[in-house]
């Protein structure tokens, strides 16, 4: 069995093949040639966390990845919010063919999901993104967005605008750091990626024809957006039971705001022409982006064929 460490990841992942990989899964699930189990919560709020279990097969691979979601660990034990291990096995033997750390993986995987639904579902001719929280994602979002648009300027902002600053770093002469939400609001796509814990924007603040990535709320009681928001836009999801559970329309749908049935489709629907995407140029388009299981065990498949490939990684006798 093989050992992936992050740095490892780190070293060998390739963006572009990230995106393919995760585009991929997307369409057999569209298909349903994928299955994926509802992620299992366990609740700790004793500790102030949680514990996620994503079990899924798609492409002829199978795994499992444990993750965890503990908003208080960098201020009380320096420690970051979300660490994660998969378990990717060979589906026709179940034997465990590797570990690998996976929060480099969760990392990418949704960035690289959200740009397969800015490519599918944003105005082709958007040249502006707006990155709303500048944590650990910022990063991957704004290289795998990059990759999908032309942007000509990337408005970057955070409560802690030196977090804005780093993440401006990556391409120093496209991003520009903004003093609110309301103003990296004003681009043609604009991607949130805060803690979910309070609404970051208002319906006033977004423009008509714009695409939004909401991609903070992952638990029921987390919200983004203003729920008029998704009121006046054509809502796409990644997972239909998983969004409405614990998505950006989950609460707005729990507190009767919002009706799951407003909702135009998920993006594998999208991806495999069941269901249409941005209708006109003026529709504001949103993706609540929950972050599922076949992303991960799809980009595991990658990883592991890789670290193989490449001789990379620890061979141990675990069994």
């Amino acid at each position: 069995m093989l050992i992936i460490s992050r740095q490892t990841i780190e070293r060998i992942i390739e963006v572009d093949k990230v995106l393919k990989v995760v585009e991929n899964a997307f369409e057999s699930y569209g298909l349903g040639k994928a299955k994926m189990p509802p992620k299992l919560y366990l609740d700790l709020p004793e500790y102030a966390g949680d514990f996620r279990a994503m079990p899924a097969y798609v492409n002829g691979a199978a795994g499992v990845k444990w993750v965890n979601s503990h908003p208080q660990n960098p201020a009380r034990y320096q420690k970051p919010t979300v660490m994660a291990v998969l378990i990717y096995n060979d589906p026709a033997t179940g034997e465990p063919l590797a570990v690998m750390d996976a929060t480099a993986i969760t990392m990418y995987r949704t960035a690289a999901a959200t740009a397969v639904a800015t490519k599918y579902i944003a105005r082709k001719d958007s040249r502006t993104l707006g990155i709303i929280g500048c944590g650990a994602q910022a990063g991957p979002h704004l290289i795998s967005l990059d990759r999908v648009m032309d942007f000509e300027q990337v408005l970057l902002y955070d409560v802690d605008l030196s977090r804005a600053s780093r993440v401006a770093a990556i391409s120093p002469r496209k991003c520009k750091v903004v003093a609110s939400a309301k103003e990296a609001a004003q681009a043609g796509v604009v991607t949130t990626i805060t803690p979910g814990n309070r609404i970051v924007l208002s319906r006033e603040d977004i423009k008509e024809g714009s695409h939004i990535n909401a991609i903070g709320a992952d638990a029921l009681g987390k919200q983004e957006l203003d729920p008029r928001i998704l009121l006046s836009a054509r809502v796409f999801v990644d997972d239909m039971a998983q969004a409405t559970h614990s998505g950006e329309v989950s609460t707005p749908i729990h507190d009767g705001t919002y009706k799951a049935s407003m909702i135009a489709g998920t993006l594998g629907d999208v991806i495999t022409g069941k269901t249409q995407g941005r209708t006109s140029a003026g529709e504001i388009t949103l993706f609540d982006s929950t972050g599922l299981a076949i992303e991960d065990v799809a980009t595991a498949k990658y990883l592991y064929e890789l670290a193989m490939e490449k001789g990379e990684g620890l061979k141990v006798d675990l069994i």
